[in-house]
């Protein structure tokens, strides 16, 4: 009887720490993924898969010293997953001419996620980069680049909500593609070189 009290009272302690923890990193968590997945449902099913693993390590009795640091790792972990799973498709059909005139794709510029850890690690922040570069886009050009690629919506859908003709829109995105290849072409030179 005592066994099954301390018992009790162990799983209930438990339960306090990691909803403590939960209050205390949920928002900075959020917001870190959030940053990086640009669909908030994703972010929140992210969000949420991390505190489930929490709950499932602490079922498991497996010891986590740095608590922050494993939440924000396992976060990037589910990032890099999703992004794995939703290989921008879109990004693949969009060719741009390189200095040569030979058709360049910007999937081209980013290293394959199967090529291993290190190639791994420099396309997350090739992709990282790629978020910055997207918010220095003019608003008209962000918007047309953010619906096409991110939400995949298509330029006939866009042109009847904003009356903009197809023909522009496409025009748009092809600047916003060209400044995101510049963007992204420096990014990448600078890991070749180390």
């Amino acid at each position: 009887m005592k066994n099954a009290a301390s018992m009790e009272r162990m799983v209930r302690d438990q339960d306090q720490r990691i909803s403590e923890v939960v209050e205390r990193e949920q928002s900075r968590l959020r917001n870190f993924i959030r940053r990086r997945v640009p669909d908030p449902r994703d972010a929140e099913d992210i969000l949420q898969e991390v505190f489930y693993e929490l709950v499932e390590a602490n079922r498991l009795l497996m010891p986590i010293e740095h608590v922050t640091g494993w939440l924000f790792r396992v976060a990037r972990n589910r990032i890099t997953d999703l992004f794995r799973k939703r290989r921008p498709e879109s990004f693949s059909d969009t060719a741009v001419s390189g200095e040569d005139d030979d058709l360049l794709q910007l999937e081209d510029l980013l290293p394959s996620p199967d090529a291993g850890p290190e190639a791994l690690y420099v396309r997350s922040v090739l992709l990282e980069e790629l978020e910055f570069a997207v918010d220095e886009l003019p608003d008209e050009q962000r918007e047309v680049f953010v619906a096409h690629e991110v939400e995949g919506r298509s330029f006939k859908e866009m042109a009847v909500e904003t009356g903009v003709s197809v023909n522009t829109l496409l025009s748009r995105k092809r600047y916003a593609v060209l400044h995101l290849r510049k963007r992204l072409q420096g990014a990448y030179d600078e890991f070749m070189k180390v």
